[in-house]
């Protein structure tokens, strides 16, 4: 055995280790690691702690060492070696001095950058809340729901709920980041006062001198001069619920751009069929992911936020052919907006006054436009009003019932409830042609998987509204089902835009849907409280007429909401045709648009059973067949009759053998 570097070390572990054996502790394993370590380094150690650098020989395992080295010096009269420390590398010559180094670069001192909260964060809206308090007042300050209040209008996020389900923390998280960099400063118990420091204030002056700087809508205080009512609590703040006339003013002309486009829908001509647009088009087409805009220092949800070009902003005709499309999305008439609403709304000066039937008219004043919101629409199922009460905050009170189509619409409600009854109608509500569907994003991949998502817009089409809004609200879902789904959102967002015409928006969270929902509110007031409805009599309407009535007549006009219910509702209104539709619906490569073709052919069940039986008979041909040569027939005939047209809706071999089987089998 070779002689080791280290005997006397290597013998006190040993004699650790049998000790720790013997006494049967957990320190076994420490122990046996330290003596074989030392026992096969080669290195010679002249203090204990320097064997740190071996597997298992710790600070107080080193200390024990160095305590035996200790006693065993004083023993036998030897010196206590002194621990070493590194000494500099000296040149091959000794007699040399060593050459002295180089000095290091002196590092630039960093500048630390000051504090900038992002904009309408829950840190901008404290800051902007607290420096509505005289800064000369030193007891000036504010408790939290006073805080609160003032602070939610500048802020995206909610300083009482998370953004999202899943989530705990709020915008008012943010207080603790002010605290920790001495910007606002916290003072009382139990009642806790909130105020800002002389550094807070610093950073609040800038923050409102740069709204000042972008346009937007400043804060002002009261006196700077400290009165009594600024000693005594809310009486030194003021009403931050200013009016943000520009940013009402742009949302109010995307709105009127869009009802002016939907006034064109009147007056449509017959379109050249165009071409299959190219991969690149398409993705063109795609909304944008951005759910929001700037202008000046506000934030706000554009309600435009569909594609700019053509397509995907047109409007797809039902009624006609799949070439009748809108001619143009920009208005050729040099006339006023202004005038030609009103042209819209009023008889007087509608171009074609023989109609089928005499229109109700509800004249200005006599009715106020109301947002109904389905009770189904909650945050959470622990939070079923946080919808009702954000709203209520920004000055609209919802009406909440269930809804039989989409998750929000708006009415005209009578100040009279007994006008419309007057009139042989059922009711106090008129339905305006605007609903929305609300969408998150795990929602809508469930919709696309189980079907939903297809069968919502059949409905939709159906119901006659004119101006459908799909909200599509941004939620966190698992990484591994965004990459596998990516394609299929994408493509049913450009499906929904480009067939369908639907207008798409957008959101980052429920607090933006929210917001949006209360501006269209507020500009759809503006637009219809003003002008006359025309309502089209109850006993003038039917399932089978009611699109066609709709698509004929000169200007727009409205239904009772109670009748709307009923032709919308999944139940009421389902006819041997609809029924027949939703049936051919859940074969899997059956659109509605394929299904509708079908029907054209076949209308009910039976005639199609019926024809799939004597195509497989082989009575329309007189002959005897064998069952593969029925099979076949039966697997082709929905080919042969309705896949020779062209467009989106080709019926292709594979799908008619799919329907054969399914609807031919004996």
């Amino acid at each position: 055995m070779a002689e080791c570097a280290n005997p006397l070390l290597v013998q006190w572990l040993k004699e650790f280790l049998d000790e720790a054996r013997q006494r049967n502790t957990m320190g076994v394993t420490t122990y046996k690691h330290a003596y074989d370590s030392m026992k096969a380094c080669p290195i010679v150690w002249n203090h204990p702690n320097e064997a740190q650098a071996l597997k298992g020989l710790g600070p107080k395992l080193c200390a024990r060492l160095t305590d035996r080295l200790r006693e065993h010096c004083t023993d036998n009269g030897l010196p206590m070696p002194t621990l070493s420390r590194k000494k500099k590398k000296r040149s091959m010559q000794d007699d040399q001095p060593d050459p002295e180094p180089d000095p290091e670069p002196s590092k630039k001192p960093r500048k630390v950058k000051s504090y900038v909260p992002a904009l309408r964060s829950g840190a901008y809206a404290i800051l902007l809340a607290l420096s509505t308090l005289n800064e000369h007042c030193s007891r000036a300050g504010m408790t939290k729901p006073q805080l609160i209040d003032l602070a939610q209008p500048h802020c995206d996020s909610s300083f009482t709920a998370p953004g999202e389900a899943t989530k705990f923390y709020t915008a008012w998280a943010s207080m603790k980041t002010l605290q920790n960099k001495a910007l606002v400063v916290e003072w009382g118990h139990p009642t806790k006062n909130y105020g800002l420091s002389e550094e807070g204030w610093e950073v609040a002056k800038k923050v409102k001198a740069t709204i000042s700087d972008t346009g937007s809508s400043v804060l002002h205080t009261h006196g700077d001069k400290p009165t009594e009512s600024m000693e005594r609590g809310l009486d030194n703040v003021v009403d931050l619920d200013d009016v943000l006339e520009d940013e009402d003013a742009l949302i109010e002309r995307a709105i009127r751009a869009s009802l002016e486009d939907q006034a064109t829908k009147g007056s449509r001509t017959v379109a050249k069929p165009r071409k299959p647009q190219p991969k690149d088009s398409l993705s063109r087409a795609r909304p944008s992911l951005t759910p929001s805009q700037t202008v000046g220092s506000i934030d706000f949800l554009e309600l435009l936020s569909s594609p700019a070009d053509g397509p995907s902003r047109q409007s797809r005709a039902w009624a006609g052919s799949s070439t009748d499309i809108q001619d143009s999305l920009v208005p050729k008439s040099k006339e006023p907006i202004g005038s030609r609403l009103a042209a819209r709304s009023n008889p007087d000066v509608s171009q074609n006054n023989t109609l089928p039937f005499q229109p109700h008219r509800l004249a200005p004043g006599t009715f106020t436009v109301e947002l109904i919101l389905d009770n189904r629409e909650v945050r959470t199922k622990t939070d079923r009003d946080y919808i009702q009460e954000e709203l209520r905050a920004r000055g609209i009170q919802p009406i909440v019932r269930p809804l039989d189509l989409g998750d929000a619409l708006w009415v005209a409600k009578c100040k009279d409830p007994r006008l419309l009854p007057r009139l042989g109608e059922e009711g106090d509500e008129v339905i305006l042609d605007w609903i929305v569907e609300r969408k998150r994003l795990d929602d809508l991949i469930s919709s696309i998987k189980d079907g939903r998502f297809l069968e919502q817009k059949f409905r939709l089409h159906k119901s006659g509204v004119k101006n459908v809004i799909y909200v599509i609200e941004d939620f966190s879902v698992n990484s591994e089902t965004i990459q596998h789904y990516h394609e299929h959102v994408m493509s049913a967002i450009s499906s929904t835009q480009v067939v369908n015409g639907y207008f798409v928006q957008r959101t980052r969270k429920l607090d933006d849907t929210i917001r949006y929902l209360a501006r269209m509110t507020t500009m759809l007031r503006t637009l219809y409280e003003s002008k006359p409805i025309l309502l089209i009599p109850s006993t003038s309407l039917s399932t089978t007429t009611y699109l066609p009535l709709l698509s004929s007549l000169p200007t727009p006009h409205n239904i009772t909401y109670a009748s709307f219910a009923s032709l919308v509702s999944k139940s009421d209104s389902l006819t041997v045709r609809d029924i027949f539709l939703k049936m051919l619906m859940c074969t899997r490569g059956i659109t509605g648009d394929k299904a509708m073709e079908i029907q054209k052919h076949w209308p009910t069940p039976r005639a199609f059973v019926e024809a799939l039986e004597s195509c497989g008979s082989g009575d329309d041909l007189g002959v005897v067949m064998d069952q593969e040569a029925k099979a076949k027939r039966r697997s082709e005939l929905v080919w042969k009759v309705a896949g020779g047209f062209v467009g989106p809706r080709k019926m292709g071999k594979a799908v008619s053998a799919k329907v054969g089987d399914i609807w031919g089998e004996p």
